[in-house]
């Protein structure tokens, strides 16, 4: 399943056969991936724990998908995975499948055998089946949206990742010169870089080449998991956390302060639920219809600062509740001393009677 990592999926091909299959599909599935749940992590400001831009997480439900339409198109009872007992993605892969084709059987080998990684290496060293160096270290997991890195050496939360861990993006503090993007929305969703505009695809693809390579886009944090332990868990984000940020503070200018802060309520928990693999939970998708409906207002450029870490330098849009004559100090305008003191008088008027009863003031 092509959703942007960074396979030879010709080799792939060619790994099943020698694993014994006797047929093998590649589908393309960048463009559902980016134009599906990508475009609604987006809408959604998805970071789950503040950290973590969901790419496993919204891959594998669009995989499951993808995957029982071929079963179903070959006749097959049963489909399976490679989850292990401990990993998150067991739940979202399963979800899925459940949801959608009851019928069949789910087989999950890693499970039944009882193998930690290093076993399933060398089982398939064992039977000739050739696995890529850098995931006998690491856990590698990319796709369009994230990349994500697993392995006995960055399992110690106090000790550093090895550098040769991270392939998106370079340290900080070898860029040498600042990066300015001028990323535009519309309805919500990114159309346009610097004033070119292209598919979301193209232009996801090329932020996390530009913005990481300015040193932006790691994530290294102890996350909470479904399975019910801590981790620590490094990612390569650049794209994903520069839209997301870029996207929020494009909402802030436009919302209203109520909006805004009832749509932060709406994005964490739809994204907790897209962490915890209920993809199919109804409330799920009545939050994806509520931040869709908000996101209709949500169309502007945001300027980014790549330096070091990311700033937004400037934003502006046609909805922008922001108003230049309210806020000048110099020209602006400005209440009178009767509308102010009765403002105060009114606004401070439920917590200073709590206050006098309780400190008998």
């Amino acid at each position: 399943m092509d959703v942007g990592q960074d396979d030879d999926l010709k080799d792939i091909e060619e790994r099943a056969y020698k694993a014994g299959a006797v047929k093998h599909y590649a589908i393309d599935a960048k463009k559902d991936f980016a134009e599906g749940p990508i475009a609604m992590a987006i809408m959604a400001n998805a970071l789950y724990e503040d950290k973590y831009p969901l790419g496993t997480a919204l891959a594998r439900p669009l995989i499951a998908e993808k995957i029982i339409e071929v079963a179903k198109r070959e006749g097959c009872d049963a489909v399976a995975h490679g989850s292990t007992s401990k990993g998150n993605d067991q739940v979202r892969f399963n979800e899925t499948l459940m949801a959608l084709a009851p019928d069949l059987m789910i087989i999950e080998p890693a499970k039944i055998w009882g193998m930690n990684r290093a076993e399933e290496v060398e089982y398939a060293k064992k039977h000739g089946i050739p696995i890529p160096n850098i995931h006998s270290r690491f856990s590698i997991d990319d796709n369009l949206w994230s990349r994500s890195i697993e392995g006995h050496e960055t399992d110690d939360p106090s000790a550093e990742v090895p550098e040769d861990a991270f392939k998106w993006t370079v340290p900080p503090e070898k860029v040498s010169e600042p990066l300015i993007l001028e990323v535009e929305f519309r309805e919500g969703l990114p159309v346009a870089v610097n004033g070119e505009r292209m598919d979301l695809v193209g232009l996801i693809s090329l932020l996390n080449k530009v913005v990481g390579a300015h040193g932006f886009g790691r994530v290294d944090h102890v996350e909470n998991r479904v399975v019910g332990f801590k981790s620590r868990e490094v990612y390569e984000a650049p794209a994903a956390l520069t839209l997301i940020e870029a996207h929020r503070d494009l909402e802030k200018l436009i919302y209203t302060p109520l909006e805004y802060r009832f749509k932060k309520f709406i994005d964490q928990e739809w994204t907790d639920l897209v962490y915890g693999g209920l993809w199919h939970e109804p409330l799920r998708e009545e939050l994806s219809d509520f931040a869709k409906s908000m996101n209709r207002w949500v169309s502007g450029v945001v300027k980014v600062k790549v330096f070091g870490g990311l700033t937004i330098i400037g934003r502006e849009s046609p909805y922008a509740s922001y108003s230049k004559d309210l806020v000048d100090y110099v020209s602006g305008w400005y209440p009178s001393e009767e509308e102010a003191r009765g403002f105060i008088r009114m606004h401070v008027l439920h917590s200073l009677t709590a206050y006098r009863t309780r400190h008998k003031a």
